[in-house]
């Protein structure tokens, strides 16, 4: 189920606080984030943020096919090791 449209979309008040921040200092640096339920907005567009994934930071580069997207969707939090089997056969 999505949220409501009055709503409007979720983020987190830090997060807009420090895209602020970072826009203004004109550097590109990544910022860490633990909120991987908020929205993207566009004023994301062009930062670099690190989303937590339960074991290390990865960086996610916003641009513009991302807005209304979640940062966790670019943030998997299993990795996929393949499928069991003889790991002795050398494929051909």
């Amino acid at each position: 189920m999505t949220r409501s449209v009055w709503k409007g979309p979720f983020v987190d008040g830090y997060m807009l606080k420090k895209a602020e921040a970072a826009r203004g200092t004109g550097r590109n640096q990544v910022i860490k984030t633990w909120s991987r339920r908020s929205t993207i907005l566009p004023q994301f567009v062009g930062l670099t943020f690190g989303v937590y994934n339960g074991h290390k930071f990865i960086p996610v580069l916003v641009d513009e096919d991302m807005i209304g997207h979640k940062f966790g969707e670019f943030a998997p939090t299993r990795s996929f090791p393949g499928h069991g089997g003889d790991k002795k056969v050398a494929k051909k």
